[in-house]
């Protein structure tokens, strides 16, 4: 028999931590309005309170944890998108495609993003969703940007407001996910929104 590979302790403390964020979230899902103590969370997890305050030092820092992932993981991905991929067009629906994917595929998570499981909580996790929304706004705003500097007759066309009604639906759609516990997936008729969205963006082709 082969002998384990001992785990350090600093790996063991990450998978804790990553633990109690997945525990978190799934909180989240499972019941879609409540607000989620440390003893809820605890329970769950079958550990103490001090156990979970032991890896994150308030319930404020375990949002910021999975504000943190959807960072990560959103953005990591959104670049990959701009190397493959030199359309305007495309880039715009493979970023809204992905963060609609996003959504569903982590409904508790996305609870945070809306602000909804936030009731009561710090104000500073409301200005650090925000900055994630703003940052996406941005990254719309420069694709539809360069875009236009490469047309042959730049300038004129409603950039900013662009942007901001691009995000106005990724933001609407993830909302009516939420508010319908999660039941009326993001992604339901997207193709068929993304193809009226097209005549709006058509200049950016």
């Amino acid at each position: 028999m082969t002998e384990a590979v001992p785990t350090s302790r600093a790996e063991t403390k990450r998978s804790r931590r990553q633990d109690i964020l997945e525990a978190l979230a799934s909180e989240l899902e499972q019941r879609p309005g409540e607000r989620i103590t440390t003893a809820k969370l605890a329970a769950s997890l079958g550990v103490s309170e001090a156990a979970l305050y032991r890896h994150f030092p308030s319930k404020a820092r375990m949002f910021e944890g999975l504000i943190g992932f959807a960072e990560e993981t959103v953005f990591g991905l959104i670049q990959r998108i701009l190397q493959d991929e030199q359309n305007a067009l495309n880039r715009i629906e493979k970023i809204m495609t992905l963060m609609l994917g996003f959504s569903t595929k982590n409904p508790g998570i996305t609870s945070v993003l809306m602000g909804t499981a936030l009731t009561g909580e710090t104000e500073r996790l409301r200005q650090r969703v925000s900055q994630f929304f703003d940052r996406l706004e941005t990254q719309f705003r420069q694709i539809l940007r360069e875009r236009e500097l490469t047309l042959t007759q730049a300038g004129g066309r409603p950039v900013n407001e662009t942007a901001n009604l691009l995000l106005a639906v990724v933001e609407g759609q993830m909302q009516q996910y939420v508010r319908s516990s999660y039941r009326q997936s993001p992604l339901i008729g997207w193709e068929q929104k993304w193809q009226l969205l097209t005549k709006m963006l058509e200049v950016y082709a």
